[in-house]
């Protein structure tokens, strides 16, 4: 997977369309990351004691990984990413600046 928690990314597909956020989780098994603030929904929630009331709380829902696209730090624009091994690392780098991320 090409995205790490930490990174940037902008929202290319879905209601959240063109939005951008830091990841907070990534799930590469299931292909899926979790943006801050970004595909949120909202969840009804039983009282769990007598006298208290119900609520409706704010959830985040993770994503599909392919919606979403890296934000170059350098250029500051959503960009593909690739891979060159330099030395015994492997590095990600933006493919329209040639800048390392």
């Amino acid at each position: 997977m090409k995205i790490k928690k930490g990174d940037t990314v902008q929202i290319i597909a879905g209601k959240d369309r063109g939005k951008s956020g830091k990841v907070l989780r990534v799930i590469p098994d299931a292909n899926r990351v979790s943006v801050d603030g970004i595909n949120m929904y909202k969840k009804h929630v039983r009282p769990k004691r007598q006298g208290e009331k119900g609520e409706v709380v704010n959830l985040l829902r993770p994503m599909n990984a392919s919606n979403v696209m890296l934000v170059c730090p350098n250029c500051k624009r959503g960009t593909r990413v690739g891979h060159r091994v330099e030395g015994e690392l492997k590095k990600r780098y933006c493919k329209k600046c040639e800048t390392t991320l």
